[in-house]
């Protein structure tokens, strides 16, 4: 929109931005904002329309020094005009306009340092309001305009909804006073915003900037009429994304760095909802989270989703062997609900959804299942209470081949998972990869100890491996590696549906992603599967994405 502000431009166009803007109600549930648009007649509201055009034009011409007032006044000249049914449309673009230009403006002199009450302003006073935000966002704030956040991590795709305000970007820093602080992203907490210029109240000077979560007011009432937000369901996301270090530790994690342990757990990329559906996702092998960036942003842009579902991502060291990783997702989720749910009776947790990528898809299965005493006995020639040593490390054994499905699963997505194995696991530079990849797990030191001193109570061909510790996360994707094998048989319990998308890229032989085979991730039993022409991070097109949002979608519908 250029500078030159004249009335035929707004007028222009009508029917299209009064379908955006503007919904007519006589009754609404939020207060006027201002006392005088209550009573606005339409001459008053072209009046103010025509003078928030002379501002606007100034100040894109710089006339008459301080931009930012006249910017400022633009805004607030064209507010009282939003109570008028002729004028809504014209005064709610203007009114925008102006905002954004002036939130150019003062941002690019200073992003940092939000917080409610009065601030100056490149040397005006504001009133800052925070309208119905996170509570989840801790002390001052960093804001950017919506769209200076790149989408580069998303393919180039902003979810947003035109309307009414500014969308912003908001950050803070991730708070450390309670234990829901723990499942918030150590960069910090990032939302979604809007922000409007709004008069002050019963005859106050100073102009009041109102940053609040549109997604949840959703309209604004303004005299009789309800004025629809604009929002942007991406910018957060992104914006927090671009000050991540996830992607370059999740080699070092692979290697068996400590910082991606330290890190490891369930964090919630929303404010958590009780009644709402879980929508856990697990990366694979040496990757983070931002991996699931374009299926996140996806299920943040479809009302219909994000009304029912609330994303969760875990992070994990894909080091350690297949088994232990199970395990320790399960504590994570464990901690999770302690924090979240101490009284076990929220409705979210028991129905929960569950998305894997490669080796996160397997892992995601066998949290689905029952192990019985399937993979105990490819390990082992002996039960539980023959084995002698320390008893903390026999449990712990027993808990890595003994389990039981996840409460609360209702449904599990599978994307290129290996779950009859990989190939590239026994190749060169799979072997290559097992020397590198970290041994220390403390849980392999347990199996160690019980395997040196019960050497006959493990099967043979496992022996020396479980003694020296000789298992990480890409042996035991071996195809016939034992355990492996065992587990290949177990398919979620009863009452868990899944679902299999899968690789096969045109001209491959035998069909396959190009690192999982096309028979190891096309299991029996699921409810649907998709082979796509792609290969294995297929999870971040089009297609995939598309996909998981019909299940989700049929889902809800079912479930």
């Amino acid at each position: 929109m250029g500078h030159a502000i004249a009335g035929n431009a707004w007028r222009a166009g009508w029917w299209l931005l009064a379908t955006l803007l503007l919904c007519a109600c006589r009754s609404v549930a939020e207060r006027p904002a201002v006392s005088p648009a209550s009573t606005v007649d339409s001459a008053d509201a072209r009046r103010g329309l025509d003078s928030a055009r002379t501002w606007a034009r100034r100040a894109a011409a710089k006339e008459g020094g301080n931009a930012t007032d006249a910017w400022t006044r633009c805004a607030l000249d064209a507010y009282p005009s939003l109570a008028d049914r002729d004028t809504v449309v014209e005064a709610a673009t203007l009114a925008t306009h102006c905002t954004d230009a002036l939130l150019a403006r003062v941002l690019d002199q200073r992003s940092d340092g939000w917080v409610a009450g009065l601030q100056t302003i490149d040397g005006s006073e504001f009133k800052i309001e925070f309208r119905g935000l996170s509570p989840y966002l801790d002390g001052p704030l960093k804001l950017t305009r919506a769209s200076e956040v790149p989408m580069d991590l998303f393919g180039g795709a902003r979810m947003h909804r035109g309307g009414f305000g500014v969308p912003l970007a908001v950050l803070s820093r991730r708070c450390n006073d309670r234990q829901l602080c723990e499942l918030l992203p150590p960069e910090g907490v990032f939302r979604n915003a809007t922000a409007w210029l709004e008069p002050g109240d019963n005859g106050e000077v100073r102009p009041r900037l109102v940053i609040a979560d549109a997604k949840g007011l959703d309209t604004l009432a303004v005299g009789t009429q309800r004025i629809r937000l604009a929002y942007d369901t991406s910018a957060g996301f992104a914006s927090g994304a671009l000050t991540s270090k996830l992607d370059r530790l999740a080699i070092w994690g692979l290697l068996g760095g400590d910082e991606v342990g330290r890190r490891a757990g369930v964090y919630l990329l929303e404010d958590y909802d009780p009644g709402k559906r879980p929508l856990v996702m697990i990366h694979g092998l040496g990757s983070s989270p931002l991996t699931w960036a374009r299926l996140s942003n996806a299920v943040w842009g479809a009302p219909d989703l994000r009304d029912r579902f609330q994303v969760w991502h875990v992070v994990y060291q894909t080091n350690a062997p297949l088994l232990v990783i199970r395990r320790r997702v399960q504590r994570y989720l464990d901690e999770a609900w302690s924090i979240l749910d101490p009284e076990r009776d929220d409705a979210a947790r028991t129905d929960m959804v569950l998305v894997g990528h490669s080796l996160g898809g397997v892992v995601a299965r066998m949290l689905c299942v029952d192990s019985g005493d399937v993979l105990w006995n490819a390990a082992f020639v002996l039960p539980k209470t023959a084995l002698k040593g320390d008893a903390g490390d026999i449990t712990g054994v027993d808990e890595i081949f003994h389990f039981t499905p996840y409460p609360g699963i209702s449904r599990a997505i599978f994307i290129s998972s290996p779950h009859g194995g990989s190939p590239s696991a026994t190749r060169w530079y799979g072997r290559l990869a097992r020397v590198l990849i970290g041994r220390r797990t403390p849980e392999l030191q347990s199996l160690s100890r019980i395997a040196d001193i019960n050497p006959d109570a493990v099967q043979p061909e496992l022996r020396q491996f479980y003694q020296q510790a000789r298992l990480n996360s890409i042996t035991t994707l071996q195809t016939q590696q034992p355990v492996r094998a065992a587990g290949q048989v177990l398919m979620p319990a009863t009452g868990i549906a899944y679902h299999t998308i899968a690789g096969a890229l045109p001209g491959r032989s035998p069909p396959g992603d190009g690192v999982v085979p096309l028979e190891s991730a096309v299991i029996p039993g699921a409810e649907s599967t998709l082979v796509l022409p792609l290969g294995h991070d297929l999870q971040e097109s089009d297609e995939s994405v598309a996909e998981v949002l019909r299940i989700l979608r049929a889902s809800a519908d079912s479930d």
